[in-house]
């Protein structure tokens, strides 16, 4: 009975693991379109019973994860992405469910903004990605999975997590910012409804006046 029903779990497990979303449209964010896409692994930290990683495999899986999720995006205004890998545990061989460990990567993310120049989130936000559930990890990735497969699951986590992150803020960060209202010179509306004065013996119908719209207020043409 106890085999069967870890069995059972296992099945259960492997049904509601992670799969990519990346085929369906993305979630709103406004006017975000992705500029430069920039990861640096300058010193991560490598945890406990993790595999080695070298620097530049963070940064090369990481950008691709970052592009196939953020890519997607067509909005009108530029925003870049700045990450830095701080650190990581890519699970090694270990005995299932007792001292397996799970993996996860430990990112810093800032949001620039390009037409000002700066950054819109003054410190950087602090993203941890932990492996997906699955068939395959819940024994603990290091048993099943490759170095490469576990890095892109964590990567892939990471950058939904950052989307996450940025649909939450959408207000605040300018993403979803109403766009300007066109400006109407209400007194030519005014103008053009306005009615002639009447002349005496002459048909009182209203008769518009026509105003060039050629001529602009000298006040409206400073600004």
């Amino acid at each position: 009975m106890t085999r069967f029903f870890a069995i059972a779990m296992l099945c259960i497990l492997a049904a509601c693991g992670n799969k990519s979303d990346l085929d369906q449209p993305p979630v709103p964010l406004g006017h975000f379109r992705l500029g430069h896409n920039v990861v640096v692994a300058p010193h991560p930290v490598q945890g406990p019973l993790s595999r080695d990683v070298a620097p530049e495999e963070w940064v090369d899986t990481m950008r691709a994860a970052i592009s196939d999720r953020f890519g997607r995006y067509e909005g009108d205004k530029l925003y870049h992405l700045g990450i830095s890998v701080d650190g990581y545990v890519v699970a090694q061989t270990g005995i299932p469910l007792v001292l397996a460990p799970k993996s996860v990567v430990i990112l810093n993310v800032t949001l620039w903004d390009d037409e000002k120049g700066e950054k819109v989130n003054d410190e950087p936000e602090r993203i941890m990605a932990l492996e997906s559930l699955n068939g395959k990890s819940v024994v603990g990735s290091g048993l099943t999975q490759t170095r490469e497969e576990q890095m892109a699951n964590l990567s892939y986590n990471a950058a939904k997590r950052i989307e996450n992150w940025l649909k939450n803020n959408i207000e605040e960060f300018g993403l979803d910012v109403p766009p300007v209202e066109p400006y109407v010179d209400d007194r030519e509306e005014s103008a053009e409804t306005a009615e002639a004065p009447e002349a005496e013996g002459e048909d009182t119908a209203e008769t518009p006046v026509t105003v060039d719209p050629e001529i602009a207020p000298a006040e409206i043409a400073a600004e």
